[in-house]
């Protein structure tokens, strides 16, 4: 095996997405499987750890065996094993890592921990496989909000993160007081897909502080707006939370590249499914010039394509990651840095 010939089997259970993918010399997917949560967490309105860890359990080996059939491959063609480390639930992250583990052992192949956020950024190169430094991401989803500057192979700078909830945190906030259900991030994009004019604004947050996010306050000016005006059509105020996210989001993603020079932009993550965020970085980045790389949906969200890559990277940069690492709900991007 070299880092040119490889096929990496990596599993993604960092929250409640249970994946299990193949990929073939870091750019081609032979199978990539992905069991949804979403209907077992529904009826709480947001993720319950030991609901995740649990449904972890016991959809991945089915999540395997459906990876292996579709890539029509056996454990014993697989030359790597990978899973997401951190960050993200301390007992979700146990299960997919526990596993790769197990079966590196078992196989004596080699075992690579990935960040989950380098992941959604090796995600873009999966249809853009001419992606390479310099280039900045926005990584958006319901834990995490971030701009990176990628600046070599596996070396990430942090440009600016969220100070308080998360963009997909606040999508499902806001879903919830509107009486939209769980999850809360397409239930806003399709009703705000509905509305033409402008009819209710809300102000971006921060949107001339910096690199850095703030959302908390958006959402408590959409609760007031809500409680003040109940008769005001639902999808008017679905329209005005995105669009002041969107744009905030988009904003400071091209304030990254313009401060960086970087001549291109990426997005990942589950927000980055967002259509309004979708279009919006597009029109920003031929504005400015600029290549915008934006992964198809099925790659923004939690998949396990977007490991293989990453570790196929981190293999060839820093060797297998040792059998006694563990898992790290709160691991630094920066971490990755040499």
């Amino acid at each position: 095996m070299t880092a040119q010939h490889q096929l990496v089997l990596a599993f993604e259970t960092s929250c409640d997405e249970t994946a299990a993918a193949l990929v073939a010399d870091g750019t081609m997917v032979r199978s990539s499987v992905v069991a949804t949560q979403t209907a077992r967490h529904a009826p709480f309105g947001g993720v319950v750890p030991e609901v995740a860890s649990r449904a972890h359990v016991e959809l991945l080996d089915e999540v395997l065996v459906q990876a292996l059939g579709e890539a029509g491959a056996t454990l014993a063609d697989v030359d790597v094993f990978a899973a997401a480390h951190g960050p993200g639930l301390s007992g979700a992250l146990l299960v997919g890592v526990s596993a790769a583990k197990a079966l590196a052992l078992a196989l004596e192949r080699p075992y690579v921990g990935v960040h989950h956020h380098e992941a959604h950024m090796c995600a873009a190169r999966l249809e853009a496989p001419d992606l390479a430094p310099p280039f900045v991401t926005l990584v958006v989803s319901g834990g995490h909000t971030l701009i990176a500057h990628t600046t070599a192979p596996g070396r990430h700078e942090v440009l600016g993160q969220t100070v308080d909830d998360a963009a997909g945190e606040a999508f499902d906030k806001v879903a919830r007081l509107l009486g939209l259900g769980y999850p809360g991030g397409p239930a806003i994009d399709e009703l705000a897909g509905r509305v033409a004019a402008d009819a209710v604004r809300f102000t971006p947050p921060m949107l001339d502080d910096g690199l850095d996010f703030s959302f908390s306050g958006l959402k408590t000016a959409v609760l007031r707006h809500h409680r003040e005006h109940p008769d005001r059509p639902v999808a008017d105020v679905a329209a005005g939370f995105q669009r002041a996210v969107v744009q905030v989001l988009v904003t400071k993603l091209m304030r990254a590249a313009a401060a960086t020079g970087a001549p291109t932009v990426v997005i990942g993550g589950g927000v980055a499914a967002n259509s309004a965020l979708r279009a919006a970085v597009v029109e920003a980045a031929d504005a400015a010039g600029l290549r915008a790389v934006v992964p198809s949906r099925a790659l923004c969200t939690d998949n396990a394509a977007m490991v293989a890559v990453a570790a196929h990277e981190r293999l060839a940069l820093d060797g297998p990651t040792p059998l006694d690492d563990g898992v790290y709900p709160n691991l630094p991007l920066s971490t990755l840095n040499p």
